[in-house]
């Protein structure tokens, strides 16, 4: 192993690994700087739930700093929200450090990605979901009971997670609440396993099957058999990708993974934005003048 191996990851490189992750993250940068202070303005680090990458300068200051941004991860109700605040120190008060400068850190929040997407099945239609999701803003989990069943180049791709899962079960209990899910494997056994199991959740944001309307007649007996109600069953979507697949339509993988995409975009929930968003100039008189946290989106 080389001195390099061993070298502690940079906030640069952190930074982008997390936003090509789609992990939440805040980039803390120090903007101003009077007196005598560990670092100079332009210095950064960035912070997660459980890690920090860089310093500013280390102290009481810094670890105010994390635990700032941590309360903006964790945010007002558990859950994470974009936006930024302006943190203020006096390194010889709110710190109890003797340098006795002062400080203003901006603190910007990376939520990470909003939507998670669960493909069951590696085959040619699931692969081409795969390579088209991947410029959209999701975590995809991508499963298949099969070994080897993943290509090379998914291990290359951002925000993408591969599992081998032969237990349908398993694979969907370890599920995050809300996830939308795509069932398509090479195994109608195991479809309607998938579906079994991920009906019996309750939880999920959408739930897709591909297959034919007989298909769909011939699960919906079963599953309704096994207890799930007339209300859970109307949630299945089935076929996917119709748009394209339908009669006489085109049935190649790339249309129908096109087709099924374009179905699911719809539910996928968008975090709404404020028309004002950053700073406001008319803020900076106050935030410099006060030193008063202020947080805006």
């Amino acid at each position: 192993m080389t001195a390099e191996d061993t070298r502690p990851e940079s906030w640069h490189a952190a930074l982008h690994r997390l936003q090509r992750e789609g992990l939440p993250h805040v980039l803390a940068t120090q903007v101003t700087s009077a007196g005598s202070t560990p670092r100079e303005p332009g210095a950064r680090m960035v912070i997660t739930a459980d890690a920090v990458y860089d310093t500013l300068g280390g102290g009481t200051f810094e670890w105010q700093t994390i635990a700032a941004a941590r309360r903006r991860l964790a945010g007002p109700d558990g859950e994470c929200q974009a936006g930024m605040s302006l943190e203020a120190f006096s390194l010889g008060g709110r710190s109890g450090q003797c340098c006795g400068g002062f400080v203003n850190v901006l603190l910007e929040v990376f939520p990470g990605s909003a939507t998670t997407l669960a493909i069951f099945g590696a085959g040619h239609v699931g692969r081409e979901l795969v390579r088209l999701a991947a410029p959209l803003p999701w975590r995809v989990r991508w499963h298949d009971s099969r070994a080897n069943a993943f290509p090379d180049w998914a291990s290359d791709q951002p925000r993408l997670a591969c599992r081998h899962a032969p237990d349908p079960a398993e694979a969907v209990a370890a599920l995050p609440p809300g996830v939308h899910a795509l069932v398509l494997t090479h195994d109608h056994a195991e479809d309607q396993a998938l579906v079994d199991a991920l009906l019996a959740r309750g939880d999920t944001a959408s739930l897709g099957l591909i297959g034919s309307r007989s298909k769909w007649a011939s699960f919906r007996r079963r599953l309704r058999d096994a207890g799930h109600g007339e209300e859970a069953l109307a949630r299945v979507r089935c076929p996917i990708g119709m748009a394209a697949g339908g009669t006489g339509g085109d049935k190649t993988p790339y249309a129908i993974a096109l087709a099924t995409l374009a179905e699911l975009l719809p539910r996928v929930e968008s975090r709404e934005r404020d028309d004002q968003r950053g700073l406001d100039p008319r803020e900076l008189r106050h935030i410099f003048t006060d030193n008063a946290p202020t947080t805006f989106r």
